[in-house]
């Protein structure tokens, strides 16, 4: 038996701070949060959760954006980002590192010629 959030089967020997962590978009302070707000102790085990406590850290998660939700938007940024042309827009177009990172030494995935083979 395990737990499903937000789609996502939560390890059931997992601490609840950490089992939260596995569900795209929580991270660690944002599973503290849940947890607080849920009244679930971090360190208590998926397997020993009430069903109460479960329904209550469902209710919880349900608030963030996770998963396919969370994925689409940031699809959908990085769309319009390359639709107005803007900096970023054009690097994610061209493959290219987006924040600053320098290309003179690193990126060479990014910097490469596809060579089909």
């Amino acid at each position: 038996m395990s737990i499903v959030i937000a789609g996502i089967h939560l390890g059931m020997n997992k601490h609840a701070r950490i089992a939260l962590r596995q569900i795209t978009g929580i991270g660690n302070s944002t599973a503290v949060e849940i947890c607080k707000n849920a009244n679930v102790a971090e360190d208590a085990k998926i397997k020993d959760l009430t069903a109460d406590q479960e329904e209550k850290l469902r209710e919880e998660v349900a608030k963030y954006p996770t998963e396919g939700e969370l994925r689409s938007k940031v699809a959908t940024d990085i769309k319009q980002k390359m639709d107005i042309g803007s900096y970023q827009g054009r690097r994610h177009r061209h493959n290219k590192p987006v924040r600053g990172q320098r290309t003179k030494t690193n990126a060479k995935t990014a910097r490469r010629k596809r060579v089909m083979k």
